[in-house]
């Protein structure tokens, strides 16, 4: 797919972080963005930075999403990017020792069926209803291509720490995902990939750098190489390719400098 001022993009998490970098990383190239996130103020200020539009979307809410398309498409018409970003977890151990009572207790299955609403469900909900936009719009090549969804998975998936059940589970299953709807969506030239990041250097963790710099500097001299954390340009970088090179389909890859993550 070439990107360039033709085509529509939605964002989601778009207000900062890995959203925020793959937004600029497409809106340099010309394509028109539209930003979904629940945080107005961030959200704002990224669209007006790069020309998009921001659309308040909870991702967990099918009205909201459903909601957020439309205001995209009337702004710039009908998106062929999407990059899922958004996410909505829960943590904790399967069960942990509790001292109030001396005993254990475990992690409740509400905990789990958020993570899978705000992950799996998401990235589903997401991903379908931009398919349904893009396979009644025309190819845009030769390949007959109408689209590219680009969802986020975490290095997590598939080196799950301690206490990332839910977490670690809900992104293994958007793993899981990634080649069935390539192939449903096959015929109508809808491609679909995912990322599976390491650990970046985004704000959740760049505060972990102001209050605990020890804890930090041990988390980037665990990477291989480069040993630093991620820096959230080079994800944007990675979203721009799979965009634009139409031979990639069905894929799911680490960008994490060789990390695999120890139990803790």
């Amino acid at each position: 797919m070439k990107i360039d001022n033709t085509i529509a993009a939605v964002v989601t998490g778009g207000a900062s972080g890995l959203g925020r970098a793959s937004a600029e990383a497409l809106a340099a190239h010309g394509v028109k963005v539209a930003i979904f996130d629940v945080n107005e103020e961030g959200g704002e200020e990224v669209a007006k930075a790069i020309g998009g539009v921001f659309c308040k979307v909870d991702i967990t809410s099918e009205e909201s999403v459903v909601a957020g398309y439309e205001k995209a498409r009337a702004a710039h018409g009908q998106e062929r990017i999407v990059v899922h970003c958004a996410v909505v977890t829960g943590g904790g151990k399967t069960i942990s020792f509790d001292k109030t009572t001396g005993g254990y207790k475990r992690n409740p299955t509400e905990m789990i069926a958020r993570s899978a609403e705000g992950i799996f469900t998401a990235s589903y909900r997401i991903a379908s209803h931009a398919a349904l936009g893009m396979a009644n719009s025309d190819p845009l090549n030769e390949d007959g291509e109408r689209g590219c969804i680009i969802m986020t998975s975490s290095a997590a998936s598939q080196d799950g720490q301690i206490g990332q059940v839910a977490y670690g589970g809900g992104k293994g299953a958007v793993n899981a995902m990634v080649l069935p709807m390539a192939r449903d969506l096959m015929d109508v030239g809808i491609r679909v990939n995912a990322i599976l990041p390491g650990i970046f250097a985004t704000p959740p963790m760049l505060a972990v750098q102001d209050k605990a710099p020890a804890i930090f500097a041990g988390l980037e001299a665990s990477v291989p190489f480069p040993k630093r954390l991620g820096k959230p340009p080079e994800f944007g970088s990675l979203v721009c390719e799979l965009a634009r090179n139409t031979y990639f389909n069905g894929q799911c890859i680490r960008l994490d400098g060789a990390i695999r993550m120890p139990p803790k």
